[in-house]
């Protein structure tokens, strides 16, 4: 059997050998004077603990995170949505809460770099592991590396979790592998994996923890965007750092003043805005009631500067609004808030049911009379109600690339496929957002990625084919709604916020006008 398959000095299970006194293969002894039995390993003493003494439990926080490493790779699921249930099923304190969130956020945005670490430590490809174990791995391996967590503490842990909830074999596997990630340290392991790479791309791969395509399509949106290439390892950096929580209160309608009292700070780009300052959120009645909201400033402030846009004598009467692509809910609970000061009504489509239920209850905070919910395809909206909406924003299907640091498992999820797949219903949703908007109104085409796939090549493809739209200037239009009033977004007519520059997701908006 391989190094990492043999009982470790923390794994149970029965002694090999038989009992008291037992010899290895030149006769020697393998047990002490308390018949505790000698590490295998080289060069290496006795078992910190008793077998009656080693954790056989699995510590809550822990649990959590392997929870939500499970479900994102069995199930699916995204990490933001899945952990704040369970950190409330496990009835976790705001500490634990904190340690949860870093360790599965960690794990999970590191996986490639870890996957890289462990290759190495492991007799077997990790394809060929089960993936429960494999995730235990990554969770010890992100203890180990890259958290304020003793050496004896994230292996003790990381075994005791394994016995719990996996079994007494994986978790010998899992106690000889980490003891061999303990090692090195992160940097000695990443100076180790990339000691004969002389490719730029794949460098920034391995040391930032992003897929290759990834890195290269990262560094042409800066440059299409009118950033320089270099910053490529800020922007990366910036995806792996922890991201704060943002809140928004719906104007008119929530207050902030509870967040504030219990530790965030005002926002500094846009108005009823605040930096959270962590923990279970949920216990805020004014998030429980809907009229305060998590939602990234970037969201907020795209959302905002499609609703300042001056139409001048287009709008009468309050006018009539439209979220085509609104689902969850966010950007149109801010929407219909801000059409409700102005008098004017939302209409939110979304084609999925379940997610129609979700804007619904978004939107539950807004009086009645402010909105309403369509189930259809969003394509189908411009045909139906052609030149009826005096403000249409649509937030289309994307990659994501723009939001890796609060998805943190999107990196590994997303293929360069997606963009070749999603980018006729882009083009397609544009053009139904165009036919549903009165001449004269605005057209806020977003995504939550700065691929240039995405972004400029569908608003100028849709621009070639269409004489009856024209682009407004997007960077002007966020500044205006912007408390800095000069944020630095834009790039020609359009505009991109990023996370390395402005702490926001990276956004794109443009603005189009119906012409008259």
């Amino acid at each position: 059997m391989s190094d990492s398959g043999r009982r470790g000095p923390n794994s149970s299970g029965n002694r090999e050998g038989g009992g008291p006194g037992s010899r290895g293969p030149r006769g020697e002894s393998k047990r002490n004077a308390q018949e505790r039995e000698r590490n295998r390993g080289p060069q290496r003493g006795f078992s910190a603990s008793a077998p009656s003494q080693r954790t056989r439990r699995a510590d809550p926080a822990r649990l959590v995170a392997f929870e939500v490493l499970r479900a994102v790779a069995s199930e699916d699921a995204y990490a933001n949505l899945v952990l704040p249930a369970r950190i409330r099923h496990h009835h976790l304190d705001k500490r634990d809460a904190g340690f949860a969130t870093e360790l599965s956020y960690g794990a999970l945005r590191g996986q490639g770099m870890y996957d890289a670490i462990l290759a190495e430590c492991v007799d077997r490809p990790l394809a060929q592991l089960d993936p429960a174990i494999l995730d235990a791995l990554r969770l010890g391996a992100h203890q180990l590396l890259a958290m304020r967590v003793p050496a004896h503490a994230a292996l003790d842990q990381t075994v005791g979790l394994a016995r719990a909830v996996i079994g007494a074999g994986p978790s010998s596997l899992i106690n000889a592998v980490l003891r061999k990630v303990t090692a090195r340290t992160l940097a000695e392991w990443l100076d180790h994996l990339l000691e004969n790479e002389t490719d730029e791309t794949k460098i920034a791969s391995v040391r930032h923890a992003h897929p290759e395509w990834v890195v290269r399509a990262l560094r042409q949106s800066l440059v299409t965007h009118g950033r320089p290439a270099s910053e490529i390892t800020e922007l990366l950096e910036a995806d792996n750092a922890a991201p704060v929580v943002n809140l928004v209160a719906l104007p008119g309608i929530g207050s902030l003043d509870e967040a504030l009292e219990n530790g965030a700070t005002p926002g500094e780009l846009v108005i009823d805005s605040a930096l959270s300052s962590g923990g279970d959120l949920g216990r805020l009645s004014a998030i429980r009631e809907g009229t305060t909201r998590v939602q990234d400033v970037g969201s907020q402030l795209v959302a905002r500067a499609v609703a300042g846009v001056d139409l001048g004598p287009a709008a009468k009467d309050g006018g009539k609004w439209l979220d085509l692509c609104a689902g969850p809910g966010g950007k149109a609970a801010l929407l219909a808030a801000l059409a409700h000061q102005e008098g004017a009504t939302l209409l939110a489509n979304e084609p999925a049911e379940h997610r129609a239920k979700l804007v619904s209850q978004a939107l539950s905070a807004v009086p009645a009379d402010a909105w309403t919910v369509r189930v259809g395809d969003g394509r189908d909206v411009g045909k139906e109600q052609p030149g009826t909406f005096d403000r249409v924003l649509v937030d289309v299907p994307c990659s994501g690339l723009g939001a890796l640091r609060r998805r943190p498992e999107s990196r590994w999820r997303r293929t360069p496929k997606d963009l070749a797949d999603l980018g006729p219903l882009q083009r397609e949703l544009l053009d139904s957002a165009i036919d549903a908007a009165k001449p004269g109104g605005v057209v806020g085409y977003v995504t939550c990625s700065p691929h240039p796939a995405e972004t400029t090549a569908v608003v100028s493809d849709v621009l070639r084919r269409r004489d009856d739209v024209e682009q407004i200037d997007s960077g002007a239009a966020l500044d205006a709604v912007s408390l800095s009033g000069n944020l630095g977004a834009g790039h020609g007519l359009t505009a991109q916020l990023w996370p390395h520059v402005h702490q926001t997701d990276a956004m794109f908006l443009a603005l189009l006008r119906k012409k008259p």
